[in-house]
């Protein structure tokens, strides 16, 4: 009896701690980076992010990008912004993107995302230097 009390005690526990994991788990979790952030400048431009789960430091794959937002604004130009498409993935947790960079100069690629098994909605930027 006492064996089994020990035992649903430590399961008990177990289930706690995931518990407890799981609820404080979320967006802020998670990070947008940028594979190269040095791109070149024209209308075929390639920028790819990766993202990280930072607790873990892995990458994360099956995210639901659905809304992005290329401008100037770390340049102090937000207003000047650039047509961004989504290209297909390439490896696991890089999402790659074609941009029309119309000129040379700082980028931010605004993202907003889905993650399985998240309920919160992940929003991140990476800035990317256009060059000539």
């Amino acid at each position: 009896m006492k064996l089994r009390m020990m035992v649903c005690a430590a399961l008990f526990g177990t289930g706690m701690m995931t518990a407890h994991d799981a609820a404080i788990a979320g967006a802020a979790d998670y990070a947008f980076e940028p594979v190269n952030a040095a791109v070149k400048n024209g209308p075929e431009s390639e920028l790819a992010v990766r993202l990280i789960h930072k607790p873990s430091n892995k990458p994360v794959d099956g995210a639901i990008v659905f809304r992005t937002r290329l401008d100037m604004s770390p340049d102090s130009m937000g207003e000047m912004t650039a047509k961004v498409e989504p290209l297909p993935a390439s490896q696991n947790g890089v999402y790659r993107f074609k941009a029309h960079l119309t000129m040379a100069g700082q980028w931010a690629l605004k993202l907003m995302a889905k993650v399985p098994g998240e309920a919160e909605t992940l929003e991140g930027s990476v800035v990317f230097r256009a060059q000539d």
